[in-house]
């Protein structure tokens, strides 16, 4: 290697590839039971100062591309409130401590992420804590896999929908009453909007109803100098995996996509970090980034 030259990486052979071992958890699932473990970046990430000063919330901040979102935006110069589960609390303290880590303020608020006063408490958190919001990246998302739909029960598609979709809506008109120009709304779909699986009709069906809310929203917001954008992830190793696909699914996982493997959280952060800097991408509101491993949507 040349000095002064970063090294090159195949990203085909960058991280772990499918077969996995076998493993299932409960759900929401936990970060530190997986094998093998999400890489989040917490050893890889560095910044460059792109969010200096700003204050974010994350939602599903405790693990997976909400743990390496939060780590990329504290070395990146932001404060961040991670909203979680209470059962996510053992990640959420991890998460926490790497942004502690990276000497920006950290909080952690608990609760469920469907309830629109949970919501509200979040916004006002936040404002409390920081005394602005300058990013909002809505992520936390509930998925159970079934066989089809007759398989899927009546209190999951209102809850998927309530904690995916619903929770959009209620954060989004909390935290704009707060939001000045030059702040940026980031929303997380999937390519399960556009490449829906049939063991997956609930969530598949929200993560479209958030594309289409994010680019409606756009058009009110972006004259107002407030952009608005989505991330459509491809499969990402995250908790969800192990503790909501079908039993033995996590083993394959990622392998049919033309890059041979599932996304790690790290490699989804540098997009919300793109879209949450406004000299990098203040001419891109109501856009969706696509981060599908080679596969054409």
């Amino acid at each position: 290697m040349s000095q002064g030259r970063e090294e090159r990486e195949n990203p085909t052979e960058r991280f772990p590839h499918p077969e996995f071992p076998a493993q299932r958890q409960e759900h929401p699932g936990s970060e530190s039971q997986m094998d093998p473990k999400p890489d989040c970046g917490e050893e890889s990430y560095r910044g460059s100062g792109r969010l200096e000063g700003k204050a974010a919330v994350v939602t599903g901040g405790d693990s997976g591309i909400g743990r390496a979102v939060a780590i990329a935006f504290a070395r990146e110069g932001a404060d961040v409130l991670i909203s979680h589960l209470e059962e996510e609390e053992g990640d959420a303290r991890e998460t926490l401590r790497l942004v502690k880590e990276a000497g920006r303020k950290a909080v952690a608020v608990a609760g469920d992420i469907g309830s629109e006063e949970y919501c509200r408490e979040v916004v006002e958190r936040a404002v409390e804590s920081f005394g602005r919001i300058d990013v909002l990246v809505n992520n936390a998302a509930y998925q159970m896999a079934r066989e089809g739909l007759a398989e899927v029960p009546s209190w999951q598609i209102e809850h998927t929908f309530r904690t995916n979709v619903f929770s959009v809506f209620y954060l989004c008109r909390a935290a704009l009453a707060h939001m000045r120009p030059g702040s940026s709304i980031i929303n997380t779909a999937s390519i399960e909007a556009f490449h829906p699986k049939p063991i997956l009709h609930d969530y598949a069906a929200s993560k479209g109803a958030i594309v289409t809310f994010s680019k409606g929203l756009a058009l009110e917001t972006t004259p107002r100098g407030i952009r608005v954008n989505v991330v459509a992830p491809g499969p990402v190793w995250t908790p969800l995996i192990p503790a909501t696909m079908p039993e033995g699914a996590e083993r394959p996982f990622g392998e049919s996509k033309p890059i041979g493997r599932p996304a790690q959280p790290v490699e989804i952060s540098p997009s919300y970090v793109f879209l949450a800097s406004e000299r990098e991408s203040g001419y891109i509101s109501g856009h969706v980034i696509l981060l599908t491993g080679g596969e054409p949507v």
